[in-house]
């Protein structure tokens, strides 16, 4: 017997007070404000942030750098602007004194995107005292994001040593070992290709060939400026750079076989070289990846990251080290229990503990666990996702975002137990919108699994009603719904509909088991999640009409709108995004194979029963659900045969079907395409389910 628990989330990040009129439209999103980029000052006196803007009637977004002051590590008055409104600016970052803070923003003709201006108080470029321009500045040599020393006299950058440099035209797009012959390089303004990598997803049109790209390098420069020192020449990418806190010895990570196509093993390393220059020093060996280094303040331990495999559970590590960066001795995993993802390792200021972010069921949160081991305790808590933590020197005072299922993220300022909200950018629109907070639903499937999920009632919802509701799908499959702001939730609540949106066997933030249940088994396995889902809400909320449930997801929740639409009779009406429909096809056409070839155990010539046997394109014939087909023009993730091929099979099967094809746009259209694009699908996809399930619910499907 399955058991249904319903809860309803309580916390509210403001006291806003509410004159609701309306639901949310597709159109309020050039409304949304949005608050990132977070940097506390080292004394906890400002905090910097970017700040991001649509501008409607250009199709863009614009961001700035903002500051806060806080006294006494609470918010003392308005946040104001930084940088010029006319300008681009984002990535700020704090010198170790706080008196300068750099950011990128590229400039007219100047190459150089990266400046520094002097702070010391409320002011900024749009705000220069007493009538003086404000000095903005660079540092001679430093042409990328800079990564300072702990004492602030020296500036380490990572970038190609050919950056600033104009490519030639069409560099890479002849693979240097070709063997067809080019008659006329100039007059060839296509691709030879010979490897694998020629394409990512978001990056137009395709990739140069990876050898004649140049690999990014180290670089340190003295802070006041000056002449430019390479550290490293080595055939591999460098990122991942920390200074030891005597400013003698930096770290940093790289994969030796980056260039590799064939290496399926986990091989990244970390290494160690003097600021003076040297041989780097390779720290780790393989099997496994080691990665985010982060000294102790006392220089004496080294925290990294350690994979041994793919889908392995990523361990944290703390080992002794020599003055030299040199490892002495064996590393211990000081949280060995932790069944969970991380991110965003450091050092508390005393050295005795870690803190560390990760998203617990449907939240976010940041941990603290003992240097020497023990079980992570919470610092942050409360149903919402919090991000961009930044630190003050004293770890006293912390800034970050947080979002909830209602709001948007906005700007937090933590000290000691006293948390205080910094910014309200999105409460004078919010506050004329009606929004249905989210409701926790938990049910269990057959095994015994407890599914977690949350339900939206439609606005201005009335018991005794019957309304339609829409299962949405997240993608991944690893990645995980929660306690956030997702603006088609609401405007589908507007549009007078339940939203269901769960997290079934496959998500993150339930546990390493949990999230690798589903491997080899995409759809068969968690295709009982979603349906005893909606039985759940069904259970909980009698008022949802069982004849008016749709389907909609993205990316693997477009696969599973596939998979459920044609192998379950469940859904009156589907909307399916970036999808996949045939997993052979996409296998030969996407940037990340090595997706299936771990979940799936093999290639398609491998296992060629089990990728047919996971594709939805297999059982086709069996669709009744009306379905509009969402797929962008240049998804190099789920490229576009895939929606093809479902367009066509449907078309031809005499189900009512649309196809939207979106240009200029990748496969995050939904997250950071064109804003007229953006708005135009989220429209497009909530005017679907109004038309079959609000305005013929119930009708007979006729043939299209």
């Amino acid at each position: 017997m399955r058991r249904t628990t319903l809860s309803l989330i309580a916390i509210v990040l403001s006291a806003t007070p509410v004159l609701a009129q309306r639901g949310l439209q597709s159109t309020d999103f050039y409304k949304e404000i949005g608050v990132g980029d977070v940097a506390l000052s080292p004394d906890a006196s400002l905090v910097a942030f970017t700040v991001t803007t649509i501008v409607e009637e250009k199709n863009k977004r614009h961001r700035e750098i903002w500051l806060q002051r806080l006294t006494d590590g609470q918010p003392d008055g308005q946040p104001f602007r930084f940088t010029s409104p006319r300008q681009e600016s984002t990535g700020p970052t704090w010198s170790p004194d706080g008196s300068l803070l750099s950011f990128s923003s590229q400039r007219g003709e100047d190459e150089n995107s990266i400046w520094f201006v002097r702070v010391a108080g409320p002011g900024g470029e749009a705000r220069a005292r007493r009538g003086r321009p404000v000095r903005r500045q660079h540092i001679k040599g430093v042409n990328a994001q800079p990564i300072w020393s702990p004492d602030g006299r020296w500036i380490a950058f990572t970038r190609a040593p050919d950056d600033g440099v104009k490519a030639a035209l069409r560099e890479g797009w002849i693979a240097p070992n070709a063997i067809s012959n080019t008659v006329d390089a100039g007059r060839f303004d296509g691709r030879v290709i010979t490897s694998m990598r020629y394409k990512r997803d978001g990056t137009l049109p395709f990739l140069p060939d990876p050898a004649t790209r140049d690999k990014r390098q180290l670089f340190v420069v003295p802070a006041e400026g000056g002449e430019t020192m390479q550290l490293t020449d080595l055939p591999f990418d460098v990122g991942g750079v920390v200074w030891s806190p005597d400013e003698e010895t930096i770290l940093f990570t790289g994969n030796e076989r980056q260039d590799d196509e064939y290496n399926e093993e986990q091989t990244g390393d970390i290494y160690s070289i003097s600021r003076g220059g040297g041989t780097p020093r390779r720290l780790t060996g393989n099997p496994g990846s080691e990665s985010n280094p982060s000294f102790s303040p006392d220089g004496k331990w080294i925290a990294f990251t350690y994979t041994a495999e793919r889908g392995a559970l990523s361990e944290l590590r703390v080992v002794a080290v020599a003055s030299n960066g040199e490892f002495q001795g064996e590393s211990i995993n000081v949280m060995p229990e932790w069944d969970l993802g991380f991110g965003g390792v450091h050092w508390t200021p005393n050295g005795s503990a870690l803190r560390f972010n990760a998203g617990v069921g449907g939240n976010s949160h940041l941990f603290q666990v003992s240097a020497s081991g023990g079980t992570p305790q919470a610092i942050t808590n409360g149903d919402r996702r919090l991000s961009g933590f930044s630190t003050s020197r004293y770890g006293n005072t912390i800034a970050y975002t947080a979002t909830d299922p209602t709001h948007p993220a906005e700007l937090y300022v933590r000290r000691g137990d006293n948390e205080r909200r910094a910014t309200s950018f999105n409460d004078k629109w919010l506050a004329k919108i009606d929004l249905q907070p989210a409701e926790r639903l938990t049910w269990n499937v057959a095994n015994g699994t407890e599914i977690e999920g949350w339900l939206i009632k439609p606005v201005g919802y009335t018991p005794g009603r019957s309304y339609p509701m829409v299962l949405k799908v997240h993608g991944g499959p690893h990645g995980a719904y929660g306690n956030t702001w997702f603006r088609t939730f609401h405007t589908l609540s507007a549009a007078g509909m339940f939203v269901l949106y769960t997290n079934p066997r496959g998500s993150s933030g339930y546990g390493h088991d949990f999230q690798y249940a589903t491997m080899g088994q995409w759809g068969e396995m968690d295709q009982e999640d979603y349906l005893t889902g909606v039985e759940a809400a069904i259970t909980a909320y009698p008022d949802i009409d069982t004849n008016r449930v749709g389907v909609s997801g993205g990316s693997y929740g477009g696969f599973m709108t596939n998979w459920l639409s044609s192998t379950t009779d469940r859904f009156a009406a589907a909307v399916t995004s970036r999808s996949i429909t045939n997993w052979e096809s996409w296998y030969g056409t996407s940037d990340a194979q090595g997706l299936t070839e771990y979940e799936f155990s093999g290639t398609p010539w491998e296992q060629r029963e089990l990728y047919r046997r996971l594709s939805p394109i297999s059982y086709v014939e069996n669709v009744t659900a009306p379905t509009l087909i969402i797929h962008s023009e240049q998804d190099w993730r789920t490229p576009m045969p895939d929606g093809e091929q479902w367009f066509m099979a449907l078309k031809k099967l005499g189900v009512p079907v649309e196809f939207a094809r979106y240009p200029r746009s990748s496969h995050g259209l939904s997250r950071g395409g064109e804003p007229w694009l953006l708005v135009d699908r989220l429209e497009r996809l909530t005017s679907w389910f109004s038309y079959w399930l609000v305005e013929n619910g119930g009708n007979e499907v006729a043939s299209n």
